[in-house]
């Protein structure tokens, strides 16, 4: 496995095209903007070197029996679910940030069973094609980022009925070697610390989708891809000559930047889908509930920092005692311990798929996730009520630092006498950024959309209830029925 530090130097020798703020960024290693986002990344490097959690951190491949971090694991047993969802909050709560690695965990899952089963009802070598490049991520212990959506233009149309038919990330040359795609991928997390990106179609597919049916993995700075970095609430706080305080989370953060593909060639090896609409379905379906189940772990570890920042908070202001204060905490903690709860849940109850892999219960998947689109929202609301308006309204640390007027600073913002004033400053920004700032990307709008927005998650819920079951037992109790 790789180091932390054998990690970030191989994302130096990556020739990446992208664009920030109107201007190349050629070296994003080092960039404060995007810097907190590697160190997010960096931590699922770092904590699988830390003796006291190799064992969420590592697993044992199943290919090699090779000692390997577990983002590059293919889950053997309820056990590897479970544990992937304790590591992913033990992660959130060292960070409070989104540490983006865990799509490329859930997109290798995803496709590992699908590819196996593709092949077997299609006679392709899909699979071969898969396992090759999974040897290859677990030996070297590579960041893989995964990419499913497309921008989608007009949702009302299918990808091949779009009137820009890039709307979709698809091939546009087939060649005896491979492939050329163009489209791009939007809200993609991590993509610029990771080695590889793995595409995945974005929605289920018909015939006359062929062309769009297309999954393949292949490097982050391939010839033909452009990046182009999406804006963060508060992110030029990171430039400012004093940030230790204003920018809330000085060390970690997140990002999510747009991928466009303008004729990208793929070879062959390298293609695990390749105009087999009837499965594009099984991919996404897949993906979306491990994906979906990711987040009763790593919003849960950052929920558990903000709960913990705002305890902090509280007790600063010598409200600590107050009934409504305790009440709203425990309110808190229900939450994030329901999400929890969910996460786990749909691991325990997981089952074999035909490929050995272990897939998660994709209703309970599903319902841990439409708890993420809310219960987050609630606890990032009560953090905000607790905390108070100070949160946003107190001045910046620029002023803070300005002899002509710390001390005013240092003396109407205190609260408890035996707490610094710049403590309960601290306290109240990392508020911020956690429910406004840069880190609320990647956890209440990420809460809302990210493995699909709230209606998503009610289709998979309503497909997958068994209905007609529950009814069946209603009619048996009330004697509807003969039997």
């Amino acid at each position: 496995m790789m180091t932390k530090d054998q990690y970030i130097e191989s994302l130096r020798k990556l020739n990446l095209n992208l664009w920030m703020f109107g201007k190349k960024i050629d070296n994003p290693v080092d960039d404060p903007v995007i810097r907190p986002s590697l160190n997010s990344f960096a931590a699922t490097y770092a904590l699988a070197e830390d003796p006291q959690y190799e064992d969420l951190m590592t697993a044992t491949s199943h290919l090699s029996g090779k000692k390997i971090n577990r983002f590059t694991n293919i889950h053997q047993s309820t056990d590897d679910l479970i544990k992937k969802v304790k590591m992913q909050r033990l992660l959130g709560q060292k960070t409070a940030a989104c540490f983006q690695r865990c799509v490329g965990m859930d997109a290798m899952n995803a496709l590992y069973s699908s590819t196996y089963e593709l092949d077997e009802a299609c006679g392709t070598s899909y699979h071969q094609n898969f396992l090759k490049f999974l040897t290859r991520v677990q030996d070297e212990d590579l960041a893989v980022d995964g990419a499913m959506t497309d921008v989608k233009g007009d949702r009302g149309l299918a990808p091949s009925k779009q009137a820009d038919p890039d709307l979709f990330l698809h091939v546009v040359e087939r060649t005896a070697d491979g492939v050329y795609v163009t489209g791009a991928k939007a809200h993609q997390t991590g993509y610029i610390n990771s080695h590889e990106v793995l595409v995945m179609p974005t929605i289920s597919m018909r015939p006359g989708d062929e062309d769009y049916a297309i999954s393949f993995a292949v490097p982050t700075d391939s010839e033909g891809i452009t990046l182009i970095y999406g804006r963060q609430s508060c992110d030029t706080r990171k430039l400012e000559e004093y940030n230790s305080i204003d920018v809330g989370n000085q060390t970690y953060g997140g990002h999510e930047v747009l991928v466009i593909f303008d004729r990208v060639f793929v070879p062959n090896d390298r293609i695990f889908l390749n105009g087999e609409v009837q499965f594009a379905g099984m991919i996404v379906e897949r993906f979306a509930g491990f994906h979906r189940q990711s987040y009763g772990g790593c919003k849960v570890g950052v929920g558990d920092v903000l709960i913990g920042a705002t305890a902090e908070a509280v007790d600063m202001a010598g409200c600590a005692k107050a009934s409504h204060v305790k009440d709203k905490l425990i309110e808190m903690t229900h939450l994030n311990e329901t999400l929890y709860a969910c996460g786990i849940a749909c691991s325990s109850q997981g089952a074999p798929t035909k490929s050995g892999a272990y897939l998660i219960d994709l209703l309970l998947a599903n319902v841990c996730k439409q708890n993420v689109t809310r219960f987050p929202y609630d606890i990032a609301r009560l953090a905000q009520d607790l905390a108070g308006g100070l949160m946003v309204t107190q001045p910046s640390e620029a002023d803070y630092r300005n002899p002509a007027t710390h001390d005013y600073i240092e003396k109407y913002l205190k609260g408890i006498a035996s707490v610094p004033t710049e403590d309960r400053m601290r306290i109240l920004r990392l508020i911020e950024n956690m429910t406004m700032g840069t880190a609320a990307v990647g956890y209440l709008p990420e809460s809302m959309h990210g493995a699909g927005s709230p209606q998503a998650q009610r289709i998979m819920i309503s497909r997958q209830s068994n209905m007609a079951a529950k009814r069946k037992l209603a009619r048996v109790i009330a004697h509807v029925d003969a039997e």
